[in-house]
């Protein structure tokens, strides 16, 4: 039996995946079974933010597992306290995180957070973007502004109001509000960067009626678009914000981090996993890593000269693409619609090129923040073949 067969037999149904099986790589470039390298502009969804087999992450992860990788959070975790610190540190705010094992996870805490802080007055409903997207759990699922990922799930949990775009929310805003849940650059919704004036008038507006904002960066933040948090980007200080996906440089962690550093207090929530040593360890390296690129211009350099090459292939086939979009290293080529984008992502792929789907037409661009010049000619130039062949 080969490992597609394998796979179909004893694996749930939920993924469409493609028939190509890696085994290794090296910063981005990933290498399959037959040893054929690939470029890559997704870095698993945003999640290998340093790249594969980064040598200092490798070694502390190696490090850590000779030690010890799990003992529960009954116990003090050195990793977890300065992990904690760290990000408090970065994000220039004074905060108490809570460690989970991903985004969902994360946005549940929040969503716990905001509905506790809220339950004397009576204020439980949070308000989020259409096209928004939060997660696959219930209640994130229902956070998430988009019919199509509700079908089959309900009855779903109440307490989440849909607006069309900043300005309708703040519409929206009654008196059962606790606050509006964002992602300031919208990911799987297509990579669509919110309006800077705007969020920062409705976060003034909530501040000044005592509601919260809640920050969803999974994918926006961890300094994919050029800062810790793209918050800072937008001179924000939300009350709660989440982290995930490229947090660990591969290894499965979320936070939510808060403000309100006493609302959740002992036996308000918990996880088995959350934050165990091994994750806060693979957290510290990759912010430790991602820090100093930051600190040295690297990061700058890279984001910008990715910027370009998107611009130079748009404008190279005005008949395919219609724009670029997004902020930083999260970036998304609108193509003229959804079918053309269908096919432009399945050449890059026949041509060994990693990229992603968001929204209804765009082929969204989440290479590894630590991409070096040469990997981003070479991804741009197989980009092109496929869409010369598309």
């Amino acid at each position: 039996m080969n490992l597609k067969e394998l796979d179909d037999q004893y694996a749930l149904g939920v993924y469409a995946r493609r028939p190509i099986a890696f085994s290794y790589g090296q910063n981005a470039r990933a290498f399959d079974e037959e040893g054929n390298d690939y470029i890559d502009f997704a870095s698993g969804i945003g999640v290998n933010s340093i790249g594969y087999n980064n040598p200092r992450l490798t070694a502390a992860i190696a490090e850590q597992a000779s030690k010890i990788l799990h003992i529960s959070n009954l116990y003090l975790n050195r990793n977890q306290a300065e992990l904690a610190q760290t990000i408090a540190r970065l994000s220039g705010m004074d905060t108490r995180t809570f460690f989970a094992n991903s985004g969902a996870e994360a946005n549940e805490c929040a969503i716990k957070i905001a509905r506790k802080y809220g339950e004397k007055s009576g204020r439980y409903e949070i308000i989020t973007l259409q096209n928004s997207f939060h997660g696959r759990t219930i209640a994130t699922l229902k956070a998430t502004a988009q019919d199509k990922f509700h079908k089959h799930f309900g009855p779903f949990p109440d307490g989440f109001i849909y607006a069309d775009d900043l300005d309708h929310a703040k519409k929206l805003i009654g008196e059962r509000t606790i606050g509006v849940m964002v992602e300031i650059v919208q990911g799987e919704g297509g990579v669509v960067a919110l309006d800077k004036d705007r969020l920062q008038r409705l976060a003034r507006f909530l501040r000044e009626r005592g509601l919260l904002l809640i920050a969803d960066e999974i994918q926006c933040g961890v300094y994919r678009c050029g800062e810790f948090l793209a918050s800072q980007i937008y001179d924000l200080k939300p009350d709660i914000f989440t982290l995930a996906k490229g947090l660990g440089g591969g290894a499965a962690i979320g936070a939510a981090v808060t403000t309100l550093k006493d609302t959740l207090t002992y036996g308000d929530h918990a996880s088995t996993f959350g934050g165990n040593f091994l994750s806060t360890k693979a957290a510290l390296t990759t912010l430790e890593v991602l820090e100093e690129l930051r600190s040295s211009g690297a990061l700058t350099q890279t984001i910008d000269y990715f910027d370009d090459q998107c611009r130079a292939i748009a404008l190279r086939f005005p008949d395919l693409f219609t724009e670029v979009a997004g902020l930083g290293l999260m970036k998304a080529i609108a193509a003229k619609d959804g079918r053309k984008r269908d096919a432009i992502i399945d050449a890059a792929h026949e041509n060994r090129l990693l990229v992603l789907r968001a929204g209804e037409n765009r082929v969204r661009l989440l290479p590894p923040l630590t991409i070096a010049k040469e990997e981003i000619d070479e991804g741009f130039a197989r980009f092109e073949r496929a869409c010369r062949e598309t």
